[in-house]
Formats: C-alpha cells, structure tokens, sequence
C-alpha cells in the first residue's frame, strides 16, 4: 500500500534509496544534493537503513568505497553533483569498466566558471561517455521511482552497469510536491537482493587466486572487453522498457521506459526536452493545438544509452523537431542535439532538426521563451528549409 507525502526531490532520491535496501552509502555533501546525504545519513542512525554509511573526504573517495563495496557484492548508492561529478571521474570510468551496478543520483549543476549551484545538464553531459547510464527524471514521483528502478536495471545479469539518475537542480531538488510512497514489502517483491554471481565473495578461492584490473596489451582482450561493455549498455534499452513496464503494472506509475510522448501520434512538429522543462514543454503544446497546430512533446528519459532506433521510428512521420538543451559541447551544438540529428539524418526525406541552447546556469526557460522557438519552427516546416542549425533562446544581447 502505498503511503502519501510531501517531499522535496532530493528527500524522495533519499527515499528510494532507503527502500532499495543499500548495504553500503558513501557521502560528501555538495549543494544541490546535499539533503540527500544528509538523509542517508539520518536514515542510519534512526536505524531506518541498514547499511555502512561512510563519511568520505572527497567525491574521489566516496566512488573508490562504492567500486570495492560493489565488487564485494554489495547494493551500493551515493550522490552528487557538478564539481563532485567531475571530481569522481576517474573512478566513474572505473566502475563503469568493472561493471559494477552502482545507482547515483545526481542534483544537476552546471560547470564553473562564473561560479554557480544552479541547474543546467552540463555536469552530466560532461561525464556522458564514461559508460554510466544515465536517466533524467521530470518531477519528484519520478525521482523516487527511477531510483528504486534503476537497481533493478543496473544489476540485471545482462547489463552490470553504473546509473545516474539526473534531477534537475533547485527545480527537482528543493521543490516540494505530494507523492506516493510504495511500502518495503511492494519494493522488496520488486526489487530482491542483490546477488550477483560475478562477486568477489563468489569468486575469492583460496586454491584458485585471481587478478584485478590487469594489463590488457593491445592483441589482448581488451577491445573485446570494452565490446561486451557497448553491448550491455545498448541491451539496457531493452531491459529498461521491460523495467518500467513491471514497475507501472506493480505499482499504478509508469515513465515510458526510453522516452515519453505527449501528442506525437499526429504531430508535424515535436519538441524534445529532458528533464523539468518536460513540464513546460507540454502546456506550451497545448497551447499550440488550441490554435490548430500539430505540434507534440516528447521528453528524453534515457539519454545513455542513447535511444537512436526507437525515434527513428516514432519521429519518422514528423516534419520538424525541435531539440531543447540545457547543455552545449562547446565548439559546435548541444550535446542532445547532435545525437539526435545524426539519428534521423538516417530517415529518407527525414525531419528538419534545429537546436535551441535553453535554460543555461539556471536562467528560467519561460514561456515566452517556447512560443519564440515554436515560431522558429513553424517557419522551417513552411519554407521547408533550416536558416540556422542552432540558436541560444534567452541571452540578453
């Protein structure tokens, strides 16, 4: 039965975790994530979490305790954000290369300089080719949901892979909303222990001594390895659909597995978001269809792996898509952008794809803000032709 309450997002990521059941937590507070360590915390001495909390001092470290918690066998969680990311980057490889199902959350904040906490996916996007897979989240439910889900995508025996679940910073991470909280039992039916066959604890014989992290020489198995690695991450998409689908049967809540449509079936113009402006992005199209426009939203769940096929078919009927980013790979465009414009650039007389650089440093993406660029595409999808790959939408020159 599940229970009602008002949480902010970082208390509800602090919430799935705890129902997940962790045996180990290691932390080190960075706003905007902080609440959330902070919890785990509390969730262990209240006697609430059985499991290690370890109070590390750095990021670095709190990841090194994770990879050797995770190689033992244990369920392991931490959090946090921007500059913490970034610190946590050699051991972020490094789990993703042991294949270790570590689940992370992330408070999304953006890279300094100038200095700022605020929101952007620059953080993420900057850490995207480390081999996590990464799941960006909409509202609060959504954050407690994802996190209890992303264990059982994580340690499924075919994809033994490291998630983040990326929450919008302040936006997701201080708001309040009333959300559903499922009981231990639901959770535990849903989720069992971690029990990994591949474990140290599994593989450690006295006769029969192995090695760790060994020198791989170029004619040796790496290559191969990092293969069995590509290939795991692009069967998650399948395993993350399966997931999701088993968590909306369970438990009435229900994500769209790789991503979510919100009016597309007859659209001639879709928008794709990630994260809150999700939100905005759909009353912006509602809007839009009041005055007769087919236009459509749809919200990017899982950008790694990367949906690529599965667009393919669900935008191929589209003229215009619109790709909304709260990120940029400095010198050419968004980061979400590229991947999806190289995606449907394989469809035949495909859609036109433009990119809006949006909501930078936290800066609000308004609604003033969506009606300029389905402006832009209105315009495209007339004259059948784009003037401009990209746009930066808000900055004030």
């Amino acid at each position: 039965m599940d229970k009602s309450m008002v949480l902010t997002g970082n208390l509800a990521a602090a919430y799935g975790a705890k129902l997940s059941r962790p045996q180990v937590v290691a932390i080190y507070p960075i706003t905007p994530q902080s609440e959330i360590s902070e919890k785990m915390a509390a969730f262990a001495v209240e006697g609430e979490l059985e499991a290690k909390v370890f109070r590390v001092e750095s990021e670095h470290s709190a990841m090194s305790i994770l990879v050797g918690a995770s190689m033992a066998g244990a369920r392991a969680f931490t959090a946090t954000s921007s500059n913490g990311l970034f610190y946590m980057h050699e051991m972020l490889s490094f789990a993703a290369g042991a294949r270790l199902p570590i689940v992370m959350g992330v408070g999304n904040r953006t890279a300094p300089p100038p200095w700022n906490v605020w929101c952007d996916h620059m953080d993420t996007m900057l850490q995207r080719d480390t081999g996590w897979l990464q799941l960006y989240v909409e509202d609060v439910q959504e954050v407690l949901d994802t996190i209890i889900q992303a264990y059982k995508i994580a340690e499924n025996d075919e994809i033994l892979l490291p998630i983040m679940v990326c929450l919008d910073g302040f936006t997701l991470t201080h708001t309040s909303e009333g959300i559903k909280i499922p009981s231990q039992e639901d959770v535990d039916d849903f989720l069992p222990a971690f029990d990994s066959k591949y474990s140290l604890e599994k593989s450690l014989k006295e006769d029969k001594p192995i090695c760790l992290s060994h020198l791989s020489p170029p004619q040796a198995s790496f290559m191969e390895y990092k293969y069995l690695q590509a290939e795991a991450s692009n069967h998650s998409k399948k395993i993350i659909k399966e997931v999701d689908k088993e968590y909306g049967e369970r438990f009435g809540r229900k994500y769209g597995g790789l991503f979510k449509e919100y009016r597309v079936d007859d659209a001639e113009i879709v928008l794709i978001a990630m994260g809150s402006i999700s939100t905005t992005a759909k009353a912006m199209i509602d809007e839009f269809r009041k005055k007769g426009v087919k236009v459509g939203s749809l919200k990017l769940r899982s950008y790694r792996p990367f949906p690529a096929k599965e667009l393919r078919e669900t935008l191929r009927h589209v003229d215009v898509v619109g790709v909304l980013d709260r990120d940029f790979s400095c010198g050419y465009t968004g980061a979400v952008y590229s991947d999806t414009a190289a995606t449907l650039q394989k469809i035949e007389d495909g859609p036109k794809v433009v990119n809006f650089i949006v909501g930078l440093g936290g800066r609000d993406v308004t609604f003033d803000h969506f009606r300029h660029m389905m402006k832009r595409l209105l315009k495209v999808a007339e004259i059948g032709e784009i003037e401009r790959e990209g746009e930066w939408v808000g900055v004030r020159f």
